[in-house]
């Protein structure tokens, strides 16, 4: 897949003039197609339209497993063939990365498979159900770099421009020592007791409830804002609703239609409530929940430093709250910083300061990384020994709650 040499003309032309066949194509296979299928399958169809890249992304197939739903969603969604089973979608010769959009409890078995296969791998998050399946996965991975091949986890916010320019504050040194990281993600598609007993409440297939769905989100980006591990928690977690409605069909996004007269049991948590401790020493607190009337994407962070403060609210996710503590104390204060200028991350392919960006733009920048760390032969951030560091806090966290919120180390 290396990229072949270009002519002084085609080197000198505006990228715009450039001819297509300037560079290589990145056939891509994905499995899944439902609210993470149509998400990554936007973020593939945009990423070579607004940047640059050094490969050129094509949705060559996508697999599911009832053939018209499948047929449906290729022709929807922009792939240009489907498949029923995503061993035979490994196997083809135009798909170089797969990525894979299914519930937790296919991602070890289907990432492994691929990188074993020569492919190129993302992979949602959480990466896997169980920390023994994220280490197999992560062993794999680590073989398969030797060969050059990435695998990456998809912890879309991070690619939140005002996110990855929070990470570039901090780095700075712009809030000193972290003394403090406050974290929150709370939505409410739950709060109905009728709401019907989808895939993401059951253990055997989503691995954790609010914890590994929304509480991953949160350990990974208080990792990856402060650049340093979580090292230990205590936990309290409750599932306030343990029986509902079972589906009568396939779900719809995060919902579906409930079976009359059918009920099943829920196995996973509504909510989980943590504390942690940082590497350095700084303290951390988290709060993950479904059940927060109301809420519908809240996810929300505070660092704390000692020269000074970032906060984040996604549902202003063009924004960041910024306080620099070394100023006069008359005049100093948390400010707004809008980040819609070229400057800021990957703000230079985008629109004129002020157009503001939203959610589906995180995985045209995901795209955008995986397209140039696979050209680059660079290390994949997050990397799925990332994603085996988070399902180890998630681990952890869940042995606390069990044990009355004792004090539980994070093994590193």
């Amino acid at each position: 897949m290396a990229r072949r040499e270009e002519t002084d003309q085609e080197a000198a032309a505006p990228p715009t003039q450039r001819p297509a066949t300037s560079v290589p194509v990145l056939g891509v296979g994905m499995v899944g197609y439902a609210f993470m299928g149509a998400a990554h399958s936007q973020g593939w169809r945009t990423a070579g339209h607004v940047f640059d890249l050094p490969m050129k992304p094509a949705l060559a197939a996508v697999c599911g497993r009832d053939r018209a739903a499948v047929d449906a969603a290729a022709a929807r969604l922009g792939w240009a063939a489907a498949e029923t089973d995503w061993r035979a979608l490994i196997a083809r010769d135009d798909v170089q990365l797969v990525d894979i959009c299914t519930p937790g409890d296919s991602h070890a078995e289907i990432a492994i498979a691929a990188l074993e296969a020569g492919k190129h791998v993302l992979c949602e998050k959480p990466l896997a159900n169980t920390v023994a399946e994220a280490e197999a996965m992560t062993e794999a991975a680590a073989r398969a770099a030797a060969r050059g091949q990435v695998a990456m986890v998809g912890f879309n916010y991070r690619r939140v421009p005002a996110i990855t320019y929070a990470r570039q504050l901090i780095a700075e040194g712009r809030l000193g020592t972290l003394r403090h990281v406050r974290a929150a993600y709370l939505q409410d598609w739950l709060v109905d007791p009728e709401a019907p007993l989808t895939w993401r409440l059951e253990r055997e297939r989503a691995g954790s409830g609010a914890l590994g769905d929304l509480g991953a989100h949160l350990v990974d980006l208080a990792q990856y804002l402060a650049g340093e591990p979580l090292v230990g928690v205590s936990a309290v977690s409750e599932t306030f609703v343990r029986e509902r409605p079972r589906l009568a069909g396939p779900s719809a996004g995060l919902s579906g239609a409930a079976e009359a007269g059918a009920r099943g049991a829920v196995s996973v948590d509504d909510a989980a409530l943590f504390t942690g401790r940082l590497a350095s020493g700084a303290l951390a607190s988290f709060e993950a929940t479904r059940m927060a009337a109301g809420r519908k994407n809240a996810l929300r962070l505070e660092i704390n430093g000692e020269r000074g403060s970032l906060a984040f609210d996604l549902e202003r996710l063009n924004e960041l709250s910024f306080h620099d503590h070394t100023e006069p104390a008359a005049t100093a204060g948390f400010r707004r910083v809008l980040v819609t200028e070229p400057q800021h991350p990957y703000l230079e392919a985008w629109w004129p300061p002020g157009h503001a960006l939203g959610y589906e733009h995180t995985f045209v920048h995901q795209a955008r990384d995986l397209v140039r760390t696979i050209a680059e032969g660079s290390d994949p951030a997050p990397s799925f020994a990332d994603g085996l560091q988070v399902q180890r806090v998630l681990a952890a966290v869940e042995e606390s709650a069990e044990k009355n919120s004792v004090h539980t180390p994070v093994v590193l």
